[in-house]
């Protein structure tokens, strides 16, 4: 890809996804439960070979292949991210054991991850965490509690979390959590541990969330859920690092899924404005709606090149790939709602009812200037780059 365009194969395999989203995945979301987990659609996507780019893809890949998902089936593109985002630190800072045990499981479709960072009082500032982790000498009966049934946790002392987690994507059905706890080695983000805490754990309860997004969404509790060295993610204290490598992984492919949307929605209004008729012609010859769709169109070249840019910032390694991101999370998802607002104008009435493709995309599109660091938290990112 140059700056401004993709190459010939990487227009013909997003174009494939467009097709495979709306012919083999769209039918399974139809049949699925909003704001619960699709299994047969996490299957799917496992069996498709498209969880396993979620984990060996670069970050242009990743955009590539959210935007292109969520063009057609947004629930397969959300479903696809979550995994990737819960297991993210498992590949990144996992022991083999770890990544053996739960990896090949996510790729199938097999397993659900997810990431557990937000609590009630800690969502856009993550250091201000409260679940505690509380060392623990390890008794005998600790020990075989630590084990469980997945043989985790090792066979000394460990910790003891205590808190909640609260609008957790994939809570309460996921076969495991990527937590977050106070460990305490320092003050706000220097004493955060990383954990991987199977969903049996004893002491680990949770329940759903009715959301206006239709993900699956829930909070958890840990009533002294048992956790020990095999567990942690990472080296005690350095778990805010784990977190924001995993969340400047996919802020870039944040954008790429409002993209996805973005572009849907001014594809469907085209279409519609050329055909629908009044005032004596089509609504697309009114100057008033022509200019609109050419404010949302150039808004939403203007959000995927900048997505695409930070994308090939991280591929590269550059150093302002924090800054980069920010840039193209908060641009991207701006304009994404600012882009299906004006599609339901310009379609009226028959874009609210329920099941049409806007009705939809108007409730998933608000969520993503929210999720993983709100439009606020990203422009103080960009200012805190700016000015160091």
């Amino acid at each position: 890809m140059n700056g401004f365009a993709l190459g010939a194969e990487q227009e013909e395999w997003c174009g494939q996804l467009r097709a495979l989203a709306a012919d083999r995945l769209r039918p399974l979301a139809d049949k699925g439960e909003p704001g619960r987990v699709n299994r047969p659609l996490l299957a799917a996507l496992g069996e498709l070979g498209l969880l396993e780019r979620v984990f060996t893809s670069g970050a242009l890949e990743l955009c590539l292949l959210r935007e292109s998902l969520a063009y057609g089936c947004t629930e397969a593109e959300t479903a696809l991210a979550l995994q990737g985002l819960g297991a993210h630190p498992v590949l990144s800072s996992g022991t083999p054991e770890q990544r053996a045990r739960w990896l090949p499981e996510v790729r199938a479709g097999r397993a659900v991850a997810a990431f557990a960072l937000s609590e009630p009082g800690a969502g856009s500032d993550a250091a201000a965490l409260a679940l505690e982790a509380v060392r623990d000498p390890g008794s005998k009966a600790d020990a075989d509690a630590y084990r469980g049934a997945d043989g985790g946790g090792g066979g000394g002392g460990g910790w003891r979390l205590s808190g909640e987690k609260c609008w957790i994507s994939n809570a309460p059905e996921a076969d495991f959590y990527t937590v977050f706890a106070r460990t305490g080695e320092g003050p706000a983000a220097k004493g955060v541990t990383a954990f991987l805490v199977p969903a049996d754990r004893p002491g680990l309860s949770g329940e759903p969330l009715d959301m206006l997004s239709p993900h699956p969404i829930g909070r958890l509790s840990f009533d002294g859920v048992p956790v020990g060295p095999q567990d942690l993610l990472g080296e005690p204290g350095r778990g805010f690092r784990v977190a924001m490598d995993t969340l400047n992984r996919f802020r870039p492919s944040v954008g790429a899924f409002a993209v996805g949307m973005a572009r849907a929605a001014l594809d469907a209004t085209l279409a519609y404005t050329a055909a629908r008729r009044a005032f004596g012609g089509v609504l697309g010859d009114l100057q008033a709606v022509g200019h609109r769709v050419a404010e949302m169109a150039t808004r939403t070249e203007a959000a995927r090149l900048l997505v695409y840019a930070a994308a090939g910032a991280y591929d590269a390694g550059s150093p302002d790939v924090p800054r980069r991101s920010a840039m193209a999370k908060l641009l991207a998802t701006e304009t994404a709602q600012y882009v299906v607002d004006h599609a339901v104008q310009l379609h009226g009435a028959v874009a609210l009812q329920r099941g049409h493709l806007l009705e939809h995309l108007y409730r998933e599109v608000r969520a993503p200037r929210i999720y993983e660091g709100a439009s606020e938290v990203q422009r103080t990112i960009i200012a805190k780059e700016l000015y160091r």
